[in-house]
């Protein structure tokens, strides 16, 4: 059952309620960009390989810049990055779109599509450092990660539908204008908020090179992270994978979408209700059900009841990603906590799309049911390891 007692009691603070608006306008580009850069790039090329290495450039350009932008949020505060991040996001999109108008090279492309990601404004993880020095208690706080992971989802639900709506009616041109667009004006709006003029910056208790990776226990954190990534990565691809071996290709967007509504409904489900076990055997079970979830898409289903699997897989997904935000805000430092944040979300983009590469060799091999297996066998050792840690 959903109860949202702890969700009013969360939005009961007019600012709070501000803040979780504004981010909503600032993070529309989380579900549209990439689709966009690749739609744009392919329709110039009129090539699926060099939209996809332009989109991969984008994701990697947000992977690699997001914890060096953490460690300064960290000990600066967020106003300064965040201004920055808002000019020179649509920047980068508008000088990949100069540069697409202008049929230049495709290294001139990735250069852009790269410095775009780079550039994505960090309000994810403003926003989850911020409840995390706001909210004391575990309860709220675990409804208000509960309600940021749901925003998040239904954004990559209705992200890609704002790009078709843009392309059916416009050009992807239109589609990559608006993401900067929405990136400028949130990111401006979300800084208006009076909340965010009391960000405390913690001191350091100590100087370390590596930050919050110089804890073991993050470390193995991260790594458990990295492994359950793959595990989206995978099913994205055999989800894919699936539709078109049913010769129904355009299904693929309908099966993640049912997962994405699964997801927010199990986060929604997860953040109302009052959990008593630890943390780290919540993450295990959780990982668990979803490990399992995950080998029954492996079956041979029709297509309705496979629709209907993957709205039941998709439950625990949103679950693991609240208990993530708060292992990583209970075990990095408070002087650390921002940067950590950003090193669990690189983690996740990096197994994501290592899990999209192994996927499709897995499907190009043996089919569908290989990729939906092995996104399985992911799941289930990132299980195995939040349960070694929580031993430990």
């Amino acid at each position: 059952m959903i109860s949202l007692a702890s969700y009013r009691s969360v939005l009961a603070s007019r600012e709070l309620r501000y803040l979780f608006a504004a981010s909503i306008i600032g993070r529309l580009p989380i579900g549209m960009s990439g689709l966009a850069i690749l739609l744009l790039v392919q329709g110039a090329t009129q090539s699926f390989a060099t939209g996809g290495a332009a989109t991969g450039c984008y994701v990697a350009g947000l992977a690699g810049v997001a914890p060096a932008i953490g460690r300064v949020i960290d000990r600066r505060g967020p106003r300064a990055m965040l201004i920055g991040a808002a000019l020179l996001f649509p920047a980068s999109l508008a000088a990949l779109l100069t540069a697409v108008a202008m049929r230049a090279s495709s290294t001139l492309l990735f250069v852009f599509a790269a410095a775009a990601g780079a550039s994505f404004p960090p309000i994810t993880v403003c926003m989850r450092t911020y409840l995390r020095q706001r909210l004391r208690d575990d309860a709220l706080l675990t409804a208000a990660y509960s309600l940021d992971s749901v925003l998040i989802e239904t954004m990559f639900i209705f992200g890609p539908l704002l790009v078709a709506l843009f392309v059916a009616f416009a050009s992807p041109s239109m589609a990559v204008a608006f993401a900067g667009a929405s990136g400028l004006v949130g990111v401006f709006l979300f800084l208006r908020s009076r909340e965010l003029r009391e960000w405390r910056i913690k001191p350091r208790s100590q100087t370390t090179l590596l930050g919050p990776l110089a804890q073991r226990r993050f470390v193995a954190l991260i790594t458990i992270v990295v492994c359950y990534a793959l595990a989206f990565g995978l099913t994205e691809l055999g989800a894919a994978a699936y539709a078109a071996e049913a010769e129904r290709p355009a299904l693929a967007g309908v099966f993640l979408g049912l997962m994405s509504i699964g997801s927010a409904a199990g986060g929604l489900a997860y953040g109302s209700a009052h959990w008593h076990a630890p943390l780290l055997r919540q993450f295990s079970i959780t990982l668990a059900i979803m490990g399992l979830g995950l080998l029954l898409l492996a079956a041979p289903w029709t297509l309705p009841a496979f629709g209907a699997w993957c709205v039941l897989a998709g439950v625990v997904m949103a679950p693991a990603l609240i208990i993530q935000s708060m292992l990583v805000a209970k075990t990095a430092k408070p002087e650390h906590t921002t940067e950590a944040f950003t090193w669990s979300t690189s983690a996740l983009l990096a197994g994501v799309g290592l899990g999209m590469a192994l996927g499709g060799i897995a499907a190009e091999a043996w089919r569908s049911p290989a990729a939906f297996a092995a996104a399985a066998a992911a799941a289930l050792l990132a299980a195995a390891g939040a349960f070694w840690l929580s031993r430990r």
